[in-house]
C-alpha cells in the first residue's frame, strides 16, 4: 500500500500535474545506481516553473517499472480526453529531457517525444488509485 505523499508544490485541478514517485525502488540508488534521483528532481521541478504542479509521491505501487513519473493533462487537456501518462524507467537524462518536453507541449499531451512514448506503461487500478490518492 502506498504511503502517504510530501507536496512539494501547491497543486491546482486546473494546471498540468507531475507526480515523481520516490518510495519503493523509485529513487533507489541500490537499484539505479547510475541515475542522480535529486537532479533529475531538480530539473523537473526547474522545467515546471509556476506552469506545471510537481508532486513527489512517496509510492505508487509500480515498482517493476521504476522509476515512475506521471504526467496529469491540465483541465483543458482532460476536458479534451487526455489520460494521465506513465511513463516508466526513468532512468536516464535522455528519458528526463522528453520528459521535459511532454510537460511543455500540448494540453492533451498529444505527440509526445519517442522515449516517453516507448516508456509509457497502463497502470493497474491500484496504481491509478494510489495516484487518485496522491493527487485529489
Amino acid at each position: 500500500m502506498a504511503k502517504k505523499q510530501r507536496r512539494t508544490q501547491a497543486t491546482s485541478q486546473d494546471q498540468m500535474i507531475v507526480v515523481v514517485c520516490r518510495g519503493g525502488d523509485c529513487g533507489s540508488r541500490r537499484k539505479h545506481p547510475g541515475t542522480d534521483h535529486a537532479a533529475q528532481l531538480r530539473e523537473i521541478r526547474n522545467a515546471a516553473g509556476t506552469e506545471v504542479a510537481v508532486t513527489v509521491s512517496r509510492c505508487l505501487d509500480a515498482c517493476e517499472h521504476s522509476n515512475v513519473i506521471v504526467i496529469i493533462p491540465d483541465a483543458g487537456g482532460r476536458s479534451a480526453g487526455a489520460s494521465p501518462v506513465w511513463a516508466g524507467e526513468a532512468n536516464d537524462a535522455e528519458v528526463t529531457a522528453d520528459i521535459l518536453q511532454a510537460m511543455a507541449g500540448p494540453a492533451d499531451l498529444t505527440g509526445l517525444p519517442a522515449l516517453v512514448d516507448i516508456h509509457t506503461f497502463h497502470p493497474t487500478r491500484q496504481n491509478r488509485r494510489e495516484l487518485d490518492e496522491e493527487v485529489g
